[in-house]
């Protein structure tokens, strides 16, 4: 029976006498094999050579970086992050797989790093500050279970400086979407404004999960569990299509959406529609100032969208509730309401 090894090497050379002979290594610049193919003691060799090479070398950042995609944290990952994650796993290998982790503790180390960010930032700063959030979460998760002394990554802010401020759905793009996009992408569209969920725990969505009163789900990015009340123009929709099993959304062939797919479908509705400059992703932000424009507490929000309380208050501020002129007249009208003061002019 013969055995395929993988990555075999040889080379073949004139010795002084004019004999020829082929030497085996395990792999190109691999350690050199004994024998030739089919003898035990090749075998035997090949397969310690593997075995060493396939074990990170203990006491650098490789052995971290391995750990990590093996831990119960790697499992927790969403698959879509767990994607990006193992890209840039492997640009960091590249440039510090061989990083000796007693360096960490160093001062020295945080600066280096930092250049590595910014030589990244030339050509993205969203990027570099990805690259720089993978390896301080990876860094952080060895340093809980103590494996590193240190963590250089902590707390290195972002150089990406984007402010989605201005991006939320008026109502004007909201009726012009409807107006032009297919049906198949009404529903999404109402999903979203009317829940305040991210796109793929809506594409994931199922019947099941919706009673004629409310929608249970469980956020695939951070585990939090959210029910929320369905809003009578969502409700009309839902109930229309209702009594069906599997994902309640569904592509112009009632099949499941793919990720690549919804999005795509999604940029052209958007483009024929003369919808510009705003994405599904800030219809999550649109139900946010939404909802604080129709009177809601912060609490309240944070009941239907999941979001943390600290995450609802950053948004309103400086993400995603533009200083609309709504909310200034509605500010002067309670305070009308609730003042105590005469209303005569001063004299």
């Amino acid at each position: 029976m013969r055995i395929r090894l993988r990555g075999i090497n040889s080379k073949k050379k004139i010795l002084a006498d004019g004999t020829r002979r082929t030497y085996w290594y395990a792999w190109k610049s691999g350690p050199r094999l004994p024998g030739k193919p089919g003898d035990p003691e090749f075998a035997a060799a090949y397969n310690a050579a593997v075995t060493r090479k396939m074990e990170p070398p203990t006491g650098t950042l490789l052995s971290i970086l391995q750990g990590f995609q093996v831990s119960s944290d790697w499992d927790d990952l969403a698959p879509r992050t767990k994607r990006d994650y193992v890209n840039l796993i492997k640009i960091i290998e590249q440039k510090f797989g061989d990083f000796p982790l007693s360096a960490l503790s160093d001062r020295r180390t945080r600066g280096l790093f930092m250049e590595w960010r910014d030589e990244r930032a030339e050509r993205s700063r969203r990027q570099a500050d990805y690259g720089w959030q993978v390896l301080a979460r990876i860094l952080s998760w060895a340093h809980d279970r103590g494996l590193v002394i240190a963590n250089p990554c902590e707390k290195g802010g972002r150089l990406y400086r984007g402010s989605r401020a201005d991006k939320v759905w008026t109502q004007d793009d909201e009726a012009a979407f409807l107006a032009s996009a297919p049906r198949h992408l009404h529903l999404p569209l109402l999903l979203a404004l009317w829940t305040g969920q991210r796109q793929g725990d809506l594409l994931r969505l199922a019947w099941t999960q919706y009673d004629g009163r409310v929608v249970r789900l469980r956020q695939s990015k951070t585990g939090t569990r959210v029910v929320i009340p369905v809003g009578a123009p969502l409700k009309i929709a839902l109930d229309a299509i209702g009594g069906k099993l599997g994902p309640i959304l569904l592509n112009s062939d009632g099949n499941p959406w793919t990720a690549d797919g919804f999005r795509s479908s999604w940029r052209k509705a958007c483009a024929a529609a003369g919808v510009v400059g705003v994405t599904f992703n800030d219809l999550r932000g649109t139900a946010v100032t939404r909802l604080a424009l129709a009177g809601c507490t912060e609490a309240e929000i944070v009941t239907i969208t999941g979001h943390s309380l600290h995450d609802v208050r950053s948004i309103l501020d400086a993400h995603y509730l533009h200083r609309d002129p709504a909310l200034g007249e509605s500010a002067i009208r309670k305070l009308e309401t609730g003042s105590k003061f005469s209303d005569r002019a001063p004299g």
